[in-house]
């Protein structure tokens, strides 16, 4: 019932699947590809000392001038930032968080709300009471994930292991209740008598019944409906599925831990890598490690590289048994639910595709899309291996990186070495992404002085968001730089959601102190403020006061220097797009609900809107706003971007289609066969390479399953990062006109699509989001048709220069 955004089958904190997908925790899978205000916005302090370049803004109305030199130019952040001397706000400017002990206080306090909240909904008898069910129990769910979120955030990404550890028990607490919760009957009950009373039902918005078939589903995957005797088997089932899957990502091993290569067959390799790795003449390469990748991209003899290919694509057999096991355990454990399969269980929650026949649907039509294609590809790849081998040979599955990137370096050989990092400082591309934002939906990023205790570390920045109507509308705060120990994986967090503050919520804060006699509750400035623990809100004109979003973006970029700022490679470019896209859909889903607020939408859709800001970061018209070399202020030539493009989606196609494999792979070890007491997952991976792939599939004797770690946190649901790829192509060509004519950047484009889209969050119909966005009426059902329909619109993005005229 109550769903922080975190997963509860891996001890770490929410992220996106395709940012997972970026993300390298391991060698094991680099194999696989890759969210108050009683403050106004604050003016912008006069700062001395020397600054980068400043870039007109176009006649924009806002100086942002700011934006950029607080993370170009440290001097000026320096003076910006001020010295943090006074009271100590708390982290987040949560007044709890003033100290490591604060996490525990802010725990307990959360704790006594969350019982009163459920003694409340437990013992409702009146119309009035039932009708404030749902707002009761949603309201429950935001007290836990206020403290699960920002715990768990804090717990991996905060430099103080002090501040980590307390924050590690407060989220343990908060986890366990949760549990206790998600099994509580009375309270499956109770939401079930309010949802079936037509007199209480009726009175709801359309968001509110929303959020009640959310809750009622919730309660559902945790088997509440069943009998005793079954909710007991299917918490023992839960425990054994979390221990195997943890199981199976710590002892993943590879059946061949060395290689061991001639140093005569390791030509083509960097020389001082192969001398590393060279011992009494022999070359030990470690099968999951870079050197291995790199050694498969560019070792020239074949015999060399089969030996990589086979030890790299063959897992262990307890490492494959640990999988086959999960898949039995999630079978089982769905068919005591009531369902065919685990991944009907799945799908049957907040997902778009409702089935794994849509699924199957969908990705069926997309490999028809994608392969004539990736025919092409492969018939490049033949041709290159026959021109350096002679005519009789055939592409083996150990040539394909190997000719892949010999193709690749003779596009980079035609071309002039072209640095876009120089056009692509942070604060630069900072600055790009608000001007975007204020020309699509008329928000942009205002720097915000830190104040003492509000961040983690002195590099992070605060930026507030800022609408030119309604005023503040969230707070990002910003940790791009690298330090050590910092994880390197970038990522979106959403710390607090948007909800709407009842007065209920704003009287009961007078009682706080007496309700909590062994914590010394903190002095607010007012009633909004004490039930927003201090945080950010926001006040509507007809009074409404929500919580605003609080998010924080993570990513490990270069540090600046006091003579150069932090530059970019154009992936970097990417990846931060990538992340303000899951941002802009946090700050602009600001929904009554938390429950359906931002991100909380349907799990086949959240990658949608981060997907979609990789296509503006490609466009010659979004990228003339910003992109100028940061000592010449010169333009960036578009074709060096187009270059860039062209290279790295050569192979486009045949990475689609392995994609495709997985994703497949991923609905067949979760169908009905996982209930049967027995699966193949070799036998059913090798058939789906032999049935999708164009490119040669693996060798007998090969085992690469066992090294899909995504199978753990994205169980049934792998498709989504190749669904939401296809409907972010589908709504850059319909919505923007595929940047045409300087559409990327046009007022009435970014209103169609927030107002049909982004601003619902989960509170509406996805497919009748997405119907409105691209006015297509075929797609207002969902099912099947349109699932087939949306894999036959095609993945396969190219460069500007490559498009029909």
């Amino acid at each position: 019932m109550i769903q922080p955004l975190v997963k509860a089958s891996r001890p770490r904190l929410w992220v996106c699947s395709n940012c997972l997908l970026r993300r390298t925790p391991s060698p094991l899978l680099r194999q696989q590809r890759r969210r108050f205000t009683g403050f106004t916005a604050q003016a912008p302090k006069t700062l001395t000392g020397s600054t980068p370049v400043t870039h007109e803004n176009g006649g924009a109305k806002h100086d942002d001038s700011l934006l950029r030199s607080i993370f170009d130019s440290p001097e000026t952040w320096k003076q910006f930032s001020g010295d943090k001397h006074g009271r100590n706000v708390g982290l987040f400017r949560n007044a709890y968080l003033t100290s490591p002990h604060g996490f525990l206080d802010f725990a307990q306090v959360s704790l006594g709300k969350a019982r009163a909240l459920v003694d409340k909904v437990l013992n409702a008898q009146s119309l009035d009471e039932y009708r404030a069910v749902v707002r009761h129990l949603d309201r429950l769910s935001d007290i836990l994930c206020r403290v699960l979120d920002m715990a768990d955030f804090v717990r991996v990404t905060h430099p103080d292991q002090a501040i980590q550890k307390t924050a590690s028990v407060a989220w343990d607490m908060m986890y366990e209740y949760m549990n206790q919760l998600n099994t509580m009957t009375g309270l499956y009950d109770q939401l079930v008598k309010a949802m079936d009373n037509p007199h209480v039902s009726s009175t709801w918005s359309e968001e509110e019944r929303m959020v009640a078939e959310v809750l009622k589903l919730d309660f559902a995957k945790s088997a509440v409906h069943l009998p005793k005797d079954a909710r007991d088997k299917f918490v023992q089932l839960s425990s054994a599925i979390s221990q195997t899957g943890t199981n199976f990502i710590q002892h993943m091993e590879p059946k061949t831990p060395y290689s061991t290569v001639e140093k005569s067959r390791m030509m083509g390799m960097d020389p001082v890598e192969v001398k590393r790795m060279t011992s009494m003449g022999k070359v030990y390469v470690q099968t999951l490690s870079p050197q291995a990748s790199i050694a498969l991209r560019t070792v020239r003899d074949d015999h060399a590289r089969y030996q990589l290919f086979m030890a790299s694509r063959t897992a262990s057999r307890r490492t494959v048994h640990l999988l086959e096991q999960l898949m039995l355990l999630r079978g089982e454990s769905a068919k005591l639910s009531g369902f065919e399969s685990y991944g009907h269980l799945v799908l049957h929650d907040r997902m778009m595709a409702s089935t794994p026949e849509s699924v199957r649907q969908f990705l069926q039509a997309l490999a028809e899309n994608t392969r004539p294609q990736a025919q092409q590809e492969v018939a490049d790849l033949t041709a290159a291996k026959r021109a350096l081998k002679g005519e009789d040979v055939t592409l083996e599955p150990w040539d394909k990186d190997f000719y892949a990137e010999s193709i690749r370096q003779a596009i980079k050989s035609r071309q002039k070495r072209e640095d876009l990092s120089s056009y692509f400082s942070l604060g630069t591309v900072m600055q790009g992404l608000s001007r975007i934002f204020t020309r699509l939906y008329g928000i942009r990023f205002v720097p915000r002085e830190p104040m003492p205790g509000e961040t983690w570390h002195p590099d992070v920045r605060r930026l507030d968001v800022v609408s030119d109507v309604e005023g503040h509308v969230a707070v990002l705060y910003c940790d791009l730089f690298y330090r050590p120990l910092k994880s390197p994986n970038p990522a979106h967090f959403t710390l607090r959601c948007s909800r709407e503050l009842s007065p209920t919520e704003l009287a009961e804060t007078a009682h706080t102190q007496a309700e909590n006699p062994d914590v010394l509750i903190p002095s607010f400035e007012s009633a909004e403020f004490a039930a927003n623990d201090g945080m950010a809100y926001s006040r509507s004109q007809d009074g409404t006061i929500k919580q605003l979003p609080t998010i924080a973006l993570v990513c490990d970029f270069p540090q600046q220097s006091y003579n150069r700022p932090a530059l970019l490679s154009f992936f970097q470019l990417e990846t931060l797009f990538h992340e303000m896209g899951h941002a802009i859909h946090s700050i602009l889903a600001r929904t009554s609900f938390q429950n359906v607020s931002g991100t909380r939408c349907a799990t086949d859709l959240a990658e949608l809107p981060s997907t979609l800001m990789e296509y503006f970061a490609a466009d010659p018209s979004v990228l003339a706003l910003f992109a100028r070399h940061y000592e010449t202020d010169n333009p960036l030539p578009y074709e060096w971007v187009d270059n860039k493009i062209r290279e790295a989606r050569r192979f486009e196609a045949l990475d689609t289609e392995n994609q495709i494999v997985l994703a497949m792979l991923d609905q067949e070890l979760h169908s009905s066969k996982a209930s049967q007491g027995h699966i193949d997952s070799t036998e059913v991976f090798h058939s789906l390479q032999r049935q999708y792939s164009t490119a040669p599939p693996d060798p007998q004797g090969t085992a690469w399953q066992g090294f899909f770690g995504h199978l753990v946190g994205y169980g049934s649901t792998y498709y989504s990062y190749l669904f939401d790829r296809v409907l972010a192509q589908r709504v850059w060509n319909v919505v923007f006109s595929g940047g045409q004519g300087g559409a990327a950047l046009q007022r009435e484009n970014g209103e169609r699509l927030k107002e049909n889209l982004l601003k619902w969050g989960g509170s509406k119909d996805p497919w009748k989001c997405l119907a409105g966005a691209l006015k297509d009426e075929r797609l207002e059902g969902g099912g099947e048709k349109a699932m087939k329909l949306v894999g036959s619109w095609g993945g396969q993005r190219r460069a500007k220069s490559d498009r029909a005229v």
